[in-house]
């Protein structure tokens, strides 16, 4: 369904050179068009976007202490009069604060605390119950220059988590209540021109949006945006293409402000740019009379032959730029990206992209990454949606909130269709805010395939299902009115057979395989997928279960009793003609939630990869039947001292047509591959080596061996990239390892491994996807675990080199001979910052 007629209303750490490479030129197209953006607006001097997550000042406040709090709350006459704040002043002694760089995540620095009250939000003392770590103050102070009077000047914040208080030069600004939506303030009137201005803002982290780890603090980017008077609306232009033949037609719209003192006529051009950035056509609108404080819309029309479309393997993106003139001046421009395909959910065929049957192959994923939180930096973005298209997923799901803007960038640039989901279901004020906010900001995006109102509203849909179909029909008619061209969804966890289920477009079942079935056959014309399937758990590295240790054997045989293991979701979705496909819970492991264990587990264990990105094994079966290449992924290690005669499960996963299984240069038989499944021996365990061979049409395609190592004497380091950009943002996402004697990796090694950087690089982050480890993810050490550990470097804004050696810690075990890795930085164009 493209369209609808009916209601209006208002790398991995782990050596996969595909996915290095894919990460990287998506990455460089994304920065390229960054910079282009950034000196596009340089240069006009019209519309300025200057990032502002720099040099500034962080300090604790308190909860329940005003003393302890800025003195915030001490009387009930705080907010009683304008620019009386002295913390939000430029004189204010900060001298004692510490300097942090944004985006910042102040829970993930926090030390574990064993209380079961927090074991959903990852065991950080965040909450009311933690009044001293719940409250974060930032400073710093900024200049607008004297020739910016006249313009008006706006703070946006992509997001915070979660109650937010601004004040700026002393005068108290306004208020957020929302940990995922962006907003921004109006500062023209309070700004300083041609002076030092001071900007306070207080994080208040104590009520919680979700149930999973949510961080602390300014957790994304902050902008200060500068336009002309007559300026576009923000969020108000979009490209809509209709796709006929060899014919698409752009139906292009736009908002104009006027927010000046003078009557205006302005008039609005746009021009297309096609994916290699060539002018391809252009469109005018009619100028209308635009009265002060008032506002108008622009509509345009054009058409392309034979457009160029985007697709999971070919991401075509086309630019929009958008001229706004009055009187014969030019005042504002503005440029985005968007897409040309088609989406059809069909009833009876499944899911249609450009008119081809594919398969939607996804996984839903929190947004925290080990090491950094919930602050992850853009590089990081690209780094996490590079290992799942390496996994051959074409689809994720932004469970359960409105996404950062890069990681919808990475999925339109990347080829990776997404399910964005609001995180509040509710047609209150507040939850149809966060909705409309959501969709306007994310419409020109060609990845998304469509929204999704809420996720396992259990009220809503079975104890109170005529409320349910009331606000499920409210937030869909909104979704429509904001965006005529995508299908509405929700993630249930029932039967679907009544409440909000009646009023989306698309049915989504999470979980519950004996109901899809009987629901198509009640329901032919109702199209269908499995908006959360799976819950597959499994510890990496890890081949028995042990509950003592709280971890989980590494085959694919364990699911949480309400889900299933890869192979079992993933037959049933991808042999139903009219399945569309699924999200599988989840990509990536994620703090907090732990499963199936609590203390001192502090993660979940769910992730086809772990949480730094290091794959599964299962992660193999997904790339076996998911992706296009050969697969031949033998597992376990063959490291098993004192287990000697037991019998080892061995597991291949492969979609090559048959694999024999070598254990110390004997032939233990061939096995055909079933469609969909793996393979699997028991094999005796004595040291040596396991060796498969994999082979099509009688011919050896693949070999993978697993040999017994000897203990560590060694630490190797490497990365995802050897050079990276000076710009104070971009990253080197370090691989650590242990070698024995003969140069093998040890993938039982567990040593405490330290770091040492020197040079123009720090250290943001470390972590090892152990979902039991409770060391600290900044300190600059880390234990291995089953012989990995991940380093998170960023650069500073000063070419030259990043220095890291990494040695053994402590004096408990053999010693390790040290490894060193010298990073370049090298000079390169960067966003424009907020001095």
């Amino acid at each position: 369904m493209n369209s609808f007629s009916r209601r209006k209303l208002i790398y991995s750490g782990v050596a996969l050179s595909a996915t290095s490479l894919l990460a990287r030129s998506a990455w460089g197209r994304a920065e390229a068009a960054l910079i282009a953006s950034s000196a596009d607006e340089s240069l006009t001097g019209l519309r300025e976007r200057l990032l502002m997550d720099f040099d500034w000042l962080f300090q604790y406040g308190h909860g329940s202490d005003p003393a302890r709090d800025l003195g915030l709350g001490t009387g009930q006459g705080d907010f009683a009069k304008t620019g009386e704040f002295e913390f939000a002043k430029v004189k204010f002694d900060d001298s004692k604060w510490r300097s942090v760089k944004l985006p910042h995540d102040w829970a993930v620095e926090l030390p574990f605390v064993h209380d079961d009250e927090q074991n959903s939000h990852g065991y950080k003392p965040i909450g009311r119950r933690y009044p001293e770590t719940s409250v974060g103050w930032y400073r710093r102070t900024f200049e607008v220059p004297a020739e910016d009077l006249g313009r008006r000047i706006n703070i946006e914040f992509d997001g915070a988590f979660r109650s937010v208080l601004v004040w700026v030069n002393g005068c108290f600004i306004g208020r957020n209540d929302n940990g995922y939506a962006p907003f921004h303030f109006d500062l023209t009137d309070f700004i300083k021109y041609g002076e030092k201005n001071a900007i306070a803002i207080r994080v208040d982290a104590a009520y919680g949006d979700g149930w999973f780890y949510e961080g602390a603090g300014i957790y994304r980017h902050v902008w200060l945006s500068k336009t002309s008077p007559l300026h576009f609306a923000r969020w108000e232009s979009t490209a809509r293409a209709n796709l006929n033949g060899s014919t698409a037609s752009i139906n292009l719209a736009t908002v104009v402000l006027n927010q000046g003192t003078a009557i205006a006529n302005p008039h609005v051009r746009w021009e297309i740019l096609d994916p290699t950035g060539k002018s391809v056509a252009n469109a005018d609108a009619t100028a209308q009379k635009l009265e002060v404080d008032g506002q108008a819309s622009f509509t345009g029309t054009t058409k392309l032959a034979n457009p160029i479309l985007w697709s999971v393997d070919t991401p075509n993106l086309y630019t929009a730029i958008i001229k706004l003139e009055s009187d014969g001046k030019l005042h504002d421009e503005e440029r985005f990206t968007f897409g040309i395909r088609t989406v059809v959910f069909d009833a009876d065929k499944g899911f249609f992209l450009n008119g081809k049957s594919i398969k939607i192959q996804g996984t839903c994923n929190h947004q925290d990454h080990a090491g950094v939180g919930a602050a992850l930096p853009d590089r990081l973005q690209y780094f996490r949606m590079g290992v799942l298209k390496e996994m051959g997923s074409n689809a994720v799901r932004t469970s359960h909130n409105m996404p950062t803007p890069e990681w919808v960038e990475a999925s339109d640039r990347m080829g990776m269709m997404m399910m964005c989901e609001t995180r509040q279901m509710s047609s209150s004020e507040e939850g149809l805010a966060q909705l409309e906010v959501m969709i306007k900001r994310y419409r020109n995006s060609p990845s998304i395939i469509l929204w999704s109102i809420g996720n396992e509203e259990g009220v809503l849909q079975s104890d109170e299902p005529e409320v349910g179909q009331r606000i499920a029909a409210s937030m869909v008619r909104l979704a429509h009115e904001l965006d005529p061209t995508r299908v509405v969804s929700a993630a249930v966890n029932g039967d679907n057979k009544k409440g909000l289920s009646d009023s989306i477009d698309v049915i989504g079942f999470n979980y519950n395989l004996q109901s899809p079935d009987g629901y198509h056959l009640k329901n032919p014309k109702r199209a269908i997928y499995g908006s959360e399937t799976a819950s597959a758990v499994s510890t990496r590295g890890v081949y028995s279960t042990d509950p003592l240790r709280n971890t989980v054997s590494a085959y694919d045989i364990n699911a949480v009793p309400w889900g299933e293991t890869a192979e079992e979701w993933w037959k049933f979705y991808a042999t139903r003609e009219w399945e569309a496909g699924g999200f599988a819970w989840t990509g990536l492991d994620y703090r907090g939630e732990p499963t199936p264990y609590g203390w001192p587990s502090i993660n979940s264990q769910f992730g086809i990869v772990d949480m730094c990105g290091f794959p599964k094994d299962t992660f193999f079966y997904y790339k076996a039947w998911w992706g296009r290449d050969p697969v031949l992924h033998l597992f376990p290690h063959w490291n098993f001292k004192g287990r000697e005669g037991e019998m080892i499960p061995v597991w291949v996963h492969s979609n090559l047509d048959e694999v024999e299984l070598y254990v110390n240069g004997e032939s233990l038989g061939t096995q055909k591959v079933p469609h969909l499944g793996h393979v699997e021996w028991k094999v005796k365990y004595a040291p040596g080596f396991i060796e498969a061979r994999g082979s099509n049409a009688g011919k050896i395609v693949l070999t993978e061996r697993r040999e017994t190592t000897g203990d560590p004497v060694a630490i190797r380091l490497s990365a995802d990239r050897m050079e990276i950009n000076a710009d104070g943002e971009d990253l080197a996402i370090l691989k650590v390892e242990a070698l024995d004697k003969d140069g093998r990796a040890v993938p039982t090694a567990n040593n405490l491994i330290g770091f040492k950087i020197k040079g123009e690089g720090k250290l943001i982050g470390v972590g090892n996807g152990d979902p039991n480890c409770q060391e600290s993810d900044k300190a600059p050490k880390r234990s291995l675990f089953n012989g990995l550990a991940q380093v998170i470097l960023q650069s500073t804004r000063d070419a030259g080199e990043i220095q890291i050696e990494a040695f053994k810690e402590g004096w408990d075990g053999p010693e390790l001979t040290p490894a060193k890795l010298v990073i370049q930085t090298k000079k390169a164009a960067s966003r424009i910052l907020v001095r």
